[in-house]
């Protein structure tokens, strides 16, 4: 009798030392359905799907496909099974353009030479089929991340996968790409392909999905049906408590102003335009200001020019007073601005530095941590612990863990940890809970909560309008480098903010926002 199940991974552990990331996993995916893994930051999805995609071998358990006991022992082993995995950190090279991308490894050939106008026929093929529009000429480098991201579906898909791993795959993308990448799901479960789908959006679950298996701390919890059950269920059941999923805050009474923005200006090099369009704005203490829009319309030059990330053109910066327009991003970070990146890798982490020395960065300097120009290794590796209990930040071998071998949403929580503790008067919060689950977002909110509850100033940068709307005590829509609107959390909607968002309505805020 033929099996239900396409894919099953039965009795699955795997063991890092004294960890064991899966302990006695079971996991089975029927053909042509679209089955939601879900989990806690570290709860070991992406450890299990990297077992079936051959990165890893299981230290227990066994592998089989349609019935018949499978050995996955390479990635090459598993495209010969036709399984195939989009990463959560897309595994393109730089310098190639899409198309050698998609076809590396499995290029056609003929004689000795690589065929490319074949090569380029089967994925243009597949690209229109599948709604997957690209040019294959551009380089990689050159691409949005949504371009990035349809590359690699285009690469499982070139490679005749009936087997398609998403691991997280809408972290890094903005709302309009998300929804359109549910699409193509969508199509290719129709289609007849069998999806495993990663994602800590709950929201996502229940708009693709057919099943839903949720591990936590390794272990398989529960396998529902999605029509069976709802958000608070799965929510329960990932993090083993219940979840409170709108903050909880009172009403503030800001202070006086903590960061003030005088006509700034990014005047792009290579285009010559604007992309920071002459903004005024300030920052009160005891306040969250929230920063609304599209992504691309101008809050990345904004953030980098406060954090000293990027010179401005033209305009002023002032903390708590002080002129900062001119100043090093090192005195910025002394005097009172701590700065959750957008991009956690770039520019939050060194991730082959260990944890403990990540929790530092910015006061390795400082007495407590050095010494005649040494550092006191003891109070470092103290303080790491500290910060880890303090904010829940796990890894697999505690303070001494590179930043690399971490979680997602834990290297996140580390950078949290960082920024929130050491001293500041603006908090810079920039997509704080993207790509992290929702026991950590509802931990991320409270502790934003807590900063503006302290009488710090917070400017939180978002495209999730849930969050905006959540903890913001204003909020300004950006659109094209401009302010466009200046609205109350309390007296607007999704519909109103998206409109301004868009473009669709206006109106000159400059004089309002520097009261």
């Amino acid at each position: 009798m033929e099996s239900e199940f396409i894919i099953e991974m039965l009795g699955i552990t795997k063991e890092f030392g004294k960890l064991k990331a899966n302990n006695n996993i079971t996991l089975q995916l029927k053909k042509g359905e679209i089955l939601a893994l879900v989990g806690e930051n570290g709860a070991g999805k992406s450890t299990l799907m990297s077992i079936l995609f051959g990165m890893y071998a299981p230290s227990k358990g066994e592998i089989r496909k349609n019935g018949k006991r499978i050995k996955i022992e390479s990635p090459n082993d598993a495209n010969k099974l036709h399984i195939g995995m989009v990463h959560q950190h897309f595994k393109l090279v730089e310098c190639f353009s899409l198309l050698d991308n998609i076809i590396l490894g499995n290029e056609p050939t003929q004689g000795l030479f690589i065929s490319r106008d074949e090569a380029r026929k089967k994925v243009m093929s597949i690209s229109a089929k599948y709604g997957l529009a690209i040019n294959p000429d551009a380089i990689v480098r050159d691409v949005t991340v949504g371009m990035q991201q349809r590359a690699e579906i285009l690469k499982m898909l070139y490679r005749d996968n009936e087997v398609l791993i998403f691991d997280e795959p809408t972290a890094v993308l903005t709302p309009q790409e998300t929804a359109e990448l549910m699409g193509i799901i969508k199509s290719l479960a129709k289609e007849g392909k069998s999806i495993i789908f990663i994602t800590h959006k709950l929201n996502e679950v229940f708009t693709v999905s057919d099943r839903i298996t949720v591990i936590r701390r390794g272990e398989h919890i529960a396998t529902l049906n999605t029509k069976d059950t709802n958000v608070e269920e799965i929510s329960s059941l990932m993090v083993g408590r219940n979840i409170e999923f709108t903050p909880q805050k009172k009403d503030t009474r800001p202070g006086e102003n903590v960061l003030k923005v005088e006509n700034l200006s990014v005047i792009d090099k290579e285009t010559k335009k604007a992309t920071l369009d002459n903004v005024s704005f300030v920052v009160r203490k005891g306040e969250i200001l929230g920063i609304a829009g599209v992504d691309g319309n101008g809050q990345r030059e904004l953030v980098y020019a406060l954090t000293g990330l990027l010179n401005q053109s033209s305009g002023k910066i002032f903390l708590a007073g002080q002129d900062i327009s001119a100043a090093s991003i090192k005195t910025r970070n002394k005097h009172g601005i701590s700065h959750i990146p957008e991009d956690r890798l770039k520019h939050g982490l060194v991730l082959d530095y260990r944890l403990e020395q990540n929790l530092v960065l910015q006061r390795y300097d400082e007495k407590e941590f050095q010494k005649f120009g040494f550092i006191k290794s003891e109070n470092v590796r103290n303080y790491a612990k500290y910060l880890t209990q303090k904010f829940d930040v796990r890894s697999s071998d505690g303070v001494l863990a590179t930043a690399r071998s971490m979680s997602g949403g834990n290297q996140q929580k580390a950078i949290i940890a960082r920024e929130i503790d050491r001293y500041h008067d603006l908090l810079i919060a920039v997509q704080p809970t993207r790509g992290v689950d929702i026991g950590a977002i509802e931990f991320i909110h409270r502790e934003l909560v807590k900063e503006r509850d302290k009488g710090k100033g917070v400017l939180l940068v978002s495209l999730d309008l849930d969050e905006i709307l959540a903890l913001s005590d204003r909020i300004l829509v950006m659109y094209e480098g401009k302010f466009v609107g200046e609205f109350s959390p309390k007296h607007t909607t999704h519909e109103e903010l998206g409109l301004y968002m868009a473009g669709g309505k206006r109106k000159d805020v400059s004089s309002e926002v520097l009261k």
